[in-house]
């Protein structure tokens, strides 16, 4: 699979939460770190996600945008 996305990370469903019309899928990095996604529930079904897979994350944001305390 090609695409246009530089930031590629790995990682291991951990949790998928499943809503009537949208899903959080809480995924672990190799590193540790917790990342969510949201998507639509048919989409979490129509790629089988289930809590144990390795998967890809890609990220590409329009807007990054830094805070500090």
């Amino acid at each position: 699979m090609k695409y246009g996305v530089r930031n590629d990370l790995k990682a291991t469903v951990k949790e998928i939460k499943k809503g009537e019309i949208m899903s959080q899928v809480e995924c672990v990095l190799a590193s540790g770190e917790t990342v969510a996604s949201v998507l639509t529930t048919d989409s979490v079904a129509d790629m089988g996600l289930k809590v144990g897979d390795k998967i890809h994350l890609l990220v590409k944001a329009i807007h990054v945008v830094p805070a500090k305390d």
